[in-house]
């Protein structure tokens, strides 16, 4: 099993609002010490904070944020997540994974 990657206490971090399933959603990322590489995901529902979605999404963010640290290429993540017939993510973790891929 690989070692997992532990990020610095502080760290850089980019905050970007995203819209999905017609609702606002807001995404920090937070970066290894290079600035490119990124290592944690946090996702809040800004309209339904609390809800089962918000818990879907931030339990969704956590175990993005495990993958990067164990050093899983976010291509690979991206490629398992659900996809509807289009292409496009089926879940905000999928859109959160392409906007990742934009960078």
């Amino acid at each position: 099993m690989s070692e997992r990657r532990k990020l610095d206490q502080r760290r850089f971090s980019r905050v970007f609002d995203l819209r999905f399933w017609n609702q606002p959603w807001a995404v920090t990322i937070g970066y290894f010490p290079d600035r490119k590489t990124p290592g944690e995901v946090f996702i809040n529902a800004q309209k339904t904070p609390g809800t089962d979605l918000d818990s879907q999404a931030r339990d969704g963010a956590i175990l993005m944020s495990l993958c990067l640290q164990y050093g899983c290429p976010v291509e690979v993540m991206r490629s398992a997540l659900t996809r509807n017939a289009d292409g496009s993510p089926s879940a905000i973790t999928g859109a959160i994974a392409d906007q990742l891929l934009v960078e």
